[in-house]
């Protein structure tokens, strides 16, 4: 495993990559097969279904039938890429992900769309605040959160020759980037993006650029932070969890996700069963369902900047907010 940081900023769409990724795939493979659930310009997948139409299916808004259907092809040899909206692919299908994915050990990558804030002006119906929670409790399902486009590439790259259950979390659109083309990754490993002896922030997807920004903020009280990307939020790096926050003053987890059930939750077990005596602050979606609104709006309302990372550690240290 060896990543390398970005040294400047030039965002793609996920959606993009998705779709350039798989244009790739299908070539080299004739097994590989994408689905869909009625958002094939959403997911950027038209020129997919233009030149592959006959390994490419819109099922339509029947997303349960489209995991179960999916999860039958798989154990026929093919191997499905299926995308819908996060809270379709987890809640609205939970039963089929379970029975006709993980039961029957199917062989399975799932793109889970637009999570939590990125919900926007399509609200609470499409905001998933809990798919991690789901995703985590179902039985040798692997769950990622992508940090970028080069890391969503090479989970994309990669997984496609690995048998098993795969989810994937991130936005559709394009975000920060925190690595460099060259950057290559283990499925299970997280990534120390920044040492730091004071503080640890556990971060996935967007959250960690906002943990980077909060890494410059706390540097002004004299704090040394360190961030690490938990890309793999099942199965969790528990040795690094471990390992990186044994005496520091602060563990702070930062997720675009409910407290309840997600990278908070996993980090607190680990912390709970070892003797570790950090105190954790979950920088998370509180007991709350979505709404409509701007991503910035969005991001406010929910606490999901490094703004309410900076707050949390410093209460937690009683340091007063002095900018």
């Amino acid at each position: 495993m060896q990543f390398i940081l970005a040294e400047k900023q030039q965002p793609k769409e996920l959606r993009a990559v998705y779709q350039e990724t798989l244009m790739e795939l299908m070539k080299e493979n004739v097994n590989v097969v994408v689905c869909d659930a009625d958002l094939v310009n959403a997911s950027g997948t038209t020129k997919l279904f233009e030149t592959y139409p006959d390994r490419c299916i819109n099922m339509g808004i029947s997303e349960a039938n489209m995991i179960g259907a999916s999860c039958g092809m798989s154990l026929t040899g093919k191997i499905p890429f299926v995308h819908t909206f996060a809270p379709f692919a987890t809640r609205r299908a939970f039963d089929q992900l379970y029975l006709s994915g993980g039961y029957q050990q199917a062989n399975i990558r799932i793109f889970g769309s637009d999570p939590g804030f990125w919900a926007l002006h399509n609200g609470g119906t499409h905001t998933s605040v809990e798919d991690l929670a789901l995703t985590r409790a179902i039985p040798q399902l692997t769950v990622i959160a992508p940090a970028d486009a080069v890391q969503f590439k090479w989970v994309l790259n990669n997984t496609v020759n690995w048998y098993g259950m795969y989810y994937f979390r991130c936005a559709r659109k394009a975000v920060p980037d925190i690595y460099s083309d060259a950057s290559v990754f283990e499925i299970g490993r997280g990534n120390v993006l920044y040492e730091g002896s004071d503080i640890a922030i556990f971060a996935i997807g967007e959250m960690i650029a906002e943990a980077i920004k909060a890494r410059e903020i706390l540097k002004v009280y004299g704090l040394s932070t360190a961030v690490i990307d938990m890309f793999t939020v099942k199965p969790l790096d528990e040795d690094l969890v471990k390992t990186v926050s044994k005496g520091k003053k602060v563990v702070i987890t930062a997720e675009n996700h409910s407290k309840i059930g997600g990278l908070g939750s996993a980090v607190a077990e680990v912390l709970a069963e070892n003797p570790i005596k950090a105190p954790l602050i979950r920088v998370a979606i509180q007991d709350h369902f979505g709404e409509v609104g701007t991503q910035d709006y969005l991001k406010d309302k929910f606490g999901l900047n490094a703004e309410a990372i900076v707050n949390g550690a410093l209460r937690a240290l009683d340091i007063s907010v002095s900018m």
